[in-house]
């Protein structure tokens, strides 16, 4: 065997390579740091990792020629700063996308989403749902795939976010009742195979809407920062829950945990399909607040809209008020509960609730407080609007996302 150096690996270039062997352990750890906007520098991603300069430089060119990000070796000192600028580190606008998409109760809407939660190009949303899930998501399907064309991207993967509890491993939508929906409708396998009829690669995931809106919250929007977060939020119809935990989203054994909609919160209060009575999935929603103002819903646009638009235009109307403070006092009852078992440091709200918040913001933290085991020994639990729109659309491309933030070497071969 010769002695010498292999010239490959000799010299500087040998460095080089060593570095970035070294580093590509941390590929994964640096890009979900830049995909939540936690390291916007050379210097800062170099700090979060724990690395040396030399080997976050390596990890930071590897990213690049993965085509996810670009490095700016010539962003100019800030005013005032002191020494070398840093090397600035962006998303690469051209880089790959995931395609997700959203079905509720009055639609469907698809979109391609790229790194650090933004929304590249949406189709438009559609207004009808057929009761066969098959139809529905070739549907959507053919509206990504619209997209893709007209984009010229490449797609890494899919998520689909759907108003039902979604079980794992195996993807069934168990309680899809306000889509007529058979119940047990095998959602992700139906979206993968619409997927592949379409020449679409890459993994397809699917997940409860609520569960997706929380995750990209927690990513990108309101519940940045918080340990453990609570999402409630009301769509077009029913209540949803979700809960991040250390920075995970908690689903339980099976992707079921956290069926808040399910909260008793009038005992006496109207029929709950799940057989109960006064549940907050009847009692604080869309067609609740409709009925409980005397207004009869129309079919002209969604009851979200119908509701918002009953909030936002006619909250003088003491009818409208005296319906918003129940559903608030429902609300906040239903809060308060979770916060006793739950204890987050944070609540995000969703859809409606979202829209109860800013119209009386203080009504809804008295009830919590009130009603919270917490609320005057260790401060009132932060109550904040969510701040993303389409959030379960994003969440929904966060799933997709998961495998490139997992190990992207790897994932970017498959794709």
């Amino acid at each position: 065997m010769s002695g010498k150096a292999d010239p490959r690996t000799a010299g500087e270039g040998g460095t080089s390579r060593a570095r970035l062997d070294r580093g590509r352990g941390a590929l994964g750890p640096a890009l979900e740091l830049l995909h939540t906007g936690r390291a916007p520098t050379r210097a800062v991603l170099t700090a979060e990792l724990g690395v040396t300069r030399a080997t976050a430089g390596a990890v930071a060119a590897e990213l690049e020629a993965l085509g996810l990000i670009r490095v700016d070796a010539r962003p100019g000192a800030a005013a005032g700063a002191q020494g070398r600028p840093s090397h600035r580190l962006d998303i690469a606008e051209d880089g790959p996308v995931v395609l997700a998409a959203q079905v509720h109760a009055d639609g469907f809407r698809a979109a391609l989403v790229g790194l650090g939660g933004r929304t590249v190009a949406t189709a438009p949303g559609c207004e009808t749902v057929d009761a066969d899930p098959a139809k529905v998501l070739g549907s959507v399907v053919e509206a990504g795939a619209g997209l893709l064309r007209t984009t010229g991207l490449r797609c890494v993967g899919a998520g689909l976010a759907v108003p039902s509890a979604v079980a794992d491993p195996d993807g069934l939508a168990l309680n899809p009742l306000h889509l007529a929906w058979p119940v047990g409708a095998p959602v992700r396998r139906i979206f993968a195979e619409c997927l592949r009829a379409a020449g679409i690669t890459g993994p397809a995931f699917a997940g409860n809407d609520v569960n997706l809106a929380a995750l990209a919250e927690h990513r990108h929007g309101a519940g940045r920062g918080a340990r453990d977060l609570l999402c409630v939020a009301t769509g077009h119809r029913g209540v949803g829950g979700a809960l991040v935990l250390d920075g995970r989203l908690h689903t339980g054994s099976s992707g079921l945990a956290l069926e808040v909609g399910h909260l008793t919160v009038n005992p006496e209060g109207r029929p709950c399909h799940c057989g109960s009575r006064g549940c907050l999935d009847v009692e604080a929603d869309p067609l609740a607040l409709l009925v409980e103002a005397g207004r009869e819903p129309g079919p002209e646009v969604s009851l979200l809209q119908q509701a918002d638009d009953l909030l936002r235009n006619h909250y003088t109307d003491p009818a409208v008020r005296r319906a918003a403070e129940t559903l608030i006092d429902r609300l906040g009852l239903g809060l308060a509960g979770l916060v006793n078992i739950l204890n987050p440091d944070r609540i995000i709200l969703g859809g409606l609730h979202r829209t109860l918040l800013d119209t009386d913001p203080d009504r809804l933290h008295a009830v919590v407080a009130a009603r919270s085991l917490w609320g005057g020994q260790s401060g009132e639990v932060p109550v904040l609007p969510c701040t993303l729109d389409f959030n379960s659309l994003v969440g929904a491309a966060e799933l997709a996302w998961q495998p490139v933030l997992d190990d992207p070497l790897g994932a970017l071969a498959q794709g």
